[in-house]
Order: C-alpha cells, then structure tokens, then sequence
C-alpha cells in the first residue's frame, strides 16, 4: 500500500470509530500504544535486533494473535503492565486506558497496523499522519487540546527567525504535542515541505550533518516539560514517529510542572507558547466537599517578582533557562506588555538585563483558543553586569488590517514572508523600517506609562471606510474574539473580589 492510501485508511478508521464516540484525541492515544508496539517489534527483528524492554507476553506477537474478548481482556493487562515501567516505555503507557469498547473494532484496528511496515516508512509520510490527527483533534473544540496546539505557520517562521545550528541545546518548557521541536527538527536536518517549497526565501541552506551531531539531535538537544500526562504521550509519539528519542531511551519531555523548581540545565534556544490565561491555580476539595481553586504563586529565588500571573511566570522561568548567550522567542498575550504591578517590574527587569529586540504583534483568528490577542516576543540572555542591555526593540504589527479565522482563511506562511524579511536573521543589525515594521529607543519604551510595550502606530482603516469591511464571517469571529476577551477578564476581576473583602474584613 502507498503512503497516500495508509493515510487515507488511517483517516478511514477514525471516523469509523466516532460513529461509537470514539473522539480524535481517544483514536490518537489508542493508535500511539499499538504504534509505539508494533514499532518496537520490527525493531527487534533483524536487521535492528534493538533491546525494546517490553516485558515478554505483553508484546505485539502476544497482543496480534488474539481477537473478541480474550484481544480485549490481554489489551487492558498490555496497557497496565507497560504503565508501571520505566524510560520512554512507562511514559508513553502511563495510566493508559482501552477506549475502544467494541472488542471487534480493537482487532481491525490491531490488524490494519500489523499489516504495515512502519520502521521502513518514510519520516515525512508518519509525521504528517500523526500531526494531521493532532490537528483535527485540536480543531475539535470539545476536545479542549486546541490550547495545546501551536498554529505551524508561526512556529515555523519562528524557528526561521532563530535559525538553530546543531549540538546546541532547544527547550520549550509547555511543549504541548511537540510542535516547535518537529519544526526545529526539519531545519536542522533540511526536511519538511515547509523548507522544500519556502527554503529560498527563508534563507535555509540544506545542512551537512555529521555522524556525532545526529546522535546529538536525536538523543540530547530538545528538552520539555508537559504537565498533562495525555498531551505528554502524544508529544512523545509524535517525537518518535520525527525519529526522535530512542525506545530503550529516557523520554526528552518530562511530565511536571516546569515553574515548581530552578531549571535542571541551562540552554542556547527556548522556543514556546505558554499556556493561556492568565492565573496558575491548583484545585482541592474544601471542608463542605466542594471543589474550589486556589492561586499559586511560585515562591523562586531566581524570579524577580512573585506572582500567580502564570505567563509572567513563564517569562521569568524562560530566562532563567537561557545560558548566557541564550536565545528566546516566546509567544505571549497583550496582557504581559501593559499590565501593571508585577507585570511592569518585570518589563522593566527584562529589558534591562536582556537584549529584548523584536516584537511581533500577531493577528486575531490564528490560535484555537477563543478570545487571545498575542504576540511573539525574542530576547537574547546577556552578561549580569549591572548595564541595560536592551538598546531599541523592533515591532512588527502584523495585526491591524489583517484579518484571519480558522475555517476560512488560515494564517499560512507565506503571510509572515514579510516578517521575516524584516527580522533578517542574516544580520540583525541591518534592518530597515517599513510601514509595519517600525524601531523604539530603549529610553522611549522605558518613559512609556507602566513601561508598556503594548505599542501600535497603524491606522486601522476598518473604523472610517464601512465599504471595505471584513467578510461577515471574519466580522463574526472578531466579535466573538472580543466578548471572549471580555469575559476572561471579568473572571480576572471576579476571582479577586473574595480576596479583597477578606482584606477589608479584617
């Protein structure tokens, strides 16, 4: 069978299996276990011969020969007893659960994977199999996981910004499903049909990797963490499928919160998009039974500030990742460039002892969480010697009279081609303003009210000119944006009231 129809076939399946309430994120997590199974078997065989660590009678051979009840009852022991080991085979098993009820569908589905060789397949074609079912399980909004989901438009252009060299070190500290690894990946080693078709004018040159540089990209240059075991897996698996990380191996994506603690190890690149909103809290059961939530403030010696802002948080946590000569591009909301407070101080303490030189302000309708206005902003870690290292940031607004959605028009790449022509990775320092692209002094920015990098210089020509409106339904979907922006922050405002009566009680 070809590529094109195994995909087809795979797609096939999924909606078969919705017809019994079998969602795309329940179909991923069941088609990563009998992958990850079926991969490890035609690893041991020859001309491999690798050590999978599977435990003998819950392999593929033992799970492929059974159907009915007997396939189901040794498929439920298979997923508990690989759970309880360790490395990258615990992680990936980690409290899993059959979703797939139908005894009958579990066989097809084992059959339609043993049928393949998936070690012998191309990386591209198992690559673009999985991420296209993490995208549909993204645009399922019941789902939730759009929030883990990074559009791949600006990922890419902003791993084309950053240009990564090999035997350096690429950590996202809320990596999601892996999407900033797999694009950073495909620019080291020249892959992925992004750089095949855009590789010109993103100014890729094909790469010449060594023996020794491999084995550091596939072992030892990417680093997450991912606080939900679920996301983690498919992370995981969908790192594996880009050959990344080994079956015997320790998992590259750690399952914890990455804020509790100092980083382990200090990095040349992060590359991220923190999760949305705006408070890191905790859930527990109070004295009546009733669930309640609780802010929770990282108390860190190395952040400047405390705070339960959850991105602020992230922000503080990311530089004290990057070694000395680090990098950081970072996607952030409106709210971390204007808020007050910890917000300022921490503006303040990030253009002082940090090269903050590129901000990018992103479109409405490009992310699948409702409501986000964000932006990408790239700093570069400096000496600690008591000087501002911040001279002048670059903002690009890539905002005002621009109009996405998710359904009807999608931000593809060839949208951030000017972007990145401003940014000129070649040469930083040769840069040129335009009509969006446009240069402020550190002194500028630093007299600004609270220091509010939230900055916009562009005539939004949709207020004067009601003959040349968006479409309506790009109208709809602003509006909705907007209420959802509203709302998030009544709850903001809601959520601190108790807070402040306590206060004034006592």
């Amino acid at each position: 069978m070809n590529t094109a129809a195994l995909i087809q076939k795979v797609w096939n399946f999924c909606h078969t299996l919705k017809d019994d309430g079998v969602g795309y994120g329940d179909y991923l997590e069941q088609l990563t276990y009998l992958l990850f199974l079926k991969m490890a078997h035609e690893y041991a065989q020859e001309p491999y011969l690798r050590e999978s660590r599977i435990p003998s009678g819950y392999d593929w051979a033992a799970l492929r020969g059974k159907t009915g009840e007997p396939l189901e009852a040794h498929y439920l022991a298979t997923l508990h007893k690989l759970g309880e080991q360790g490395g990258m085979l615990g992680a990936i098993f980690f409290k899993a659960q059959n979703k797939i009820q139908d005894p009958a569908k579990l066989a097809r589905l084992v059959q339609m994977i043993d049928a393949e060789n998936w070690v012998g397949m191309d990386t591209d074609a198992k690559g673009d199999l999985y991420e296209g079912l993490l995208q549909k399980n993204a645009e399922d909004t019941k789902s939730g996981a759009g929030q883990y989901f990074t559009p791949r438009a600006l990922i890419q252009a902003m791993v084309a910004c950053m240009r990564p060299e090999p035997m350096k070190s690429i950590a996202d500290p809320a990596c999601g499903t892996g999407g900033f690894f797999l694009a950073a990946n495909e620019w080291l080693t020249g892959t992925g049909e992004w750089i095949r078709k855009h590789g010109d004018w993103l100014g890729h040159e094909p790469p010449r990797l060594t023996r020794p540089q491999k084995a550091f990209l596939r072992d030892e240059t990417f680093h997450g963490n991912e606080i939900v075991p679920g996301t983690r897996r498919l992370c995981l698996m969908n790192l594996f499928l880009h050959n990344i990380g080994e079956l015997e191996g320790e998992p590259s994506v750690e399952r914890s919160d990455a804020l509790i603690a100092e980083p382990k190890r200090h990095v040349d690149y992060v590359l991220a998009n923190p999760p949305f909103g705006k408070k890191s809290s905790m859930t527990f059961t109070n004295e009546d039974g009733e669930e309640d939530r609780d802010a929770l403030i990282y108390e860190r010696q190395d952040f400047w500030t405390t705070t339960s802002n959850k991105q602020l948080n992230f922000l503080q946590h990311i530089v004290s990742m990057l070694k000395m000569d680090g990098r950081a591009a970072v996607v952030l909301p409106d709210n971390v460039l204007f808020e007050g407070g910890a917000g300022e101080k921490i503006r303040r303490k990030l253009l002082e002892t940090c090269d903050v030189h590129t901000i990018l302000r992103l479109p409405t309708g490009i992310f699948y969480a409702q409501g986000v206005k964000a932006n990408v902003v790239f700093f570069d870690a400096a000496p600690k010697d008591g000087r501002v290292h911040t001279q002048g940031v670059w903002f690009y607004d890539l905002r005002t009279n621009q109009h996405f959605t998710l359904k009807t028009r999608q931000l593809k790449l060839d949208d951030l081609r000017d972007f990145v022509a401003c940014y000129n990775p070649a040469n930083r320092r040769q840069r040129q303003e335009t009509e969006r692209f446009r240069h402020f002094t550190y002194d500028e920015l630093i007299a600004r009210d609270k220091a509010s990098l939230d900055v916009f210089w562009l005539k939004d020509d949709s207020l004067d000119n009601l003959d040349d409106l968006p479409p309506p339904d790009v109208l709809q979907q602003e509006i909705i944006e907007h209420l959802e922006a509203a709302l998030s922050a009544f709850r903001d405002v809601a959520a601190a009231l108790p807070r402040f009566e306590q206060k004034d009680h006592a």
